[in-house]
């Protein structure tokens, strides 16, 4: 259990902070931007939220817990010492990746399929789902880069990729099922 009952510590003023496993990196490395990329996914999920409800509200909830759990997968480094903690670290697994397939393909089932790319927009939840895809890309990539260097859970890898096809799927569907979908027009502004 997590209990925060002092939110300053003062131990960072140096532009260091603490990894899940205790080690001090400086807060510009990319293992701090990736999961900080994350955590911002997360106010973005939030912001959607405001115009979401019934089963997109439960859905976006689970990935926001999702995030946290990503996150915390990321903060913790050295893969192969997990055995070693003494307690059970929390890592992604692949039913989170599975859990996604399963409801990008119902709410793909009800979607007429594109002729065009679409534009970010039509409603306002649908272009708050387009800012989370956009944010949570630039999250995959960095950890993608994070994962050329250092050990990455594979499992946190592919979440991210179909996070953003989630987030795609949903905006579409918030747009009356993609019957209000604003359509790009190539070179329409000639």
């Amino acid at each position: 259990m997590v209990v925060l009952n002092k939110i300053y510590t003062r131990t960072g003023d140096g532009g260091d902070t603490a990894l899940g496993n205790g080690t001090r990196v400086a807060k510009h490395a990319l293992r701090v931007t990736a999961y900080g990329t994350v955590d911002e996914t997360n106010s973005v999920v939030g912001l959607a939220r405001l115009h979401a409800s019934g089963d997109m509200d439960d859905q976006l909830a689970m990935i926001q817990n999702d995030l946290f759990d990503l996150g915390a997968d990321l903060c913790r480094p050295e893969m192969a010492k997990d055995q070693e903690a003494g307690y059970p670290v929390l890592r992604m697994s692949d039913g989170q990746v599975d859990r996604l397939e399963r409801e990008i393909d119902a709410m793909n089932g009800n979607l007429t399929p594109l002729k065009s790319f679409v534009l970010p927009g039509g409603s306002a939840l649908a272009a708050h789902l387009h800012q989370c895809r956009t944010v949570s890309r630039r999250a995959e990539r960095l950890v993608v880069e994070l994962a050329t260097m250092e050990e990455v859970n594979q499992a946190a890898v592919k979440y991210l990729n179909r996070l953003s096809d989630w987030f795609f799927v949903a905006s579409r569907m918030a747009n009356d099922n993609g019957k209000a979908d604003v359509l790009w027009v190539p070179g329409a502004n000639r």
